[in-house]
């Protein structure tokens, strides 16, 4: 049985984003997908999982973020 490379606790690992500001752990040995950019690493999959951490603070979508508030109370 082979172990899946994205749970590999010895393999080394890239930190990816995308436009959205959304962060994804990569195996260092597979390419990077379009539309991502690596943004840390090579590094081990806990100093990996550590930047995303301190890095990824507001989980939602940039787009979201960014969008106008409705029912915003202007007064």
């Amino acid at each position: 049985m082979s172990t899946n490379p994205f749970d590999d606790p010895d393999g080394r690992f890239l930190v990816l984003t995308n436009n959205e500001d959304q962060h994804s752990l990569w195996p260092a040995f597979v390419d990077i997908p379009a539309g991502w950019t690596k943004v840390f690493g090579e590094d081990s999959r806990d100093a990996c999982l550590a930047y995303v951490e301190t890095h990824w603070t507001d989980l939602r979508p940039k787009s979201l973020r960014n969008a106008p508030l409705e029912n915003q109370d202007t007064n």
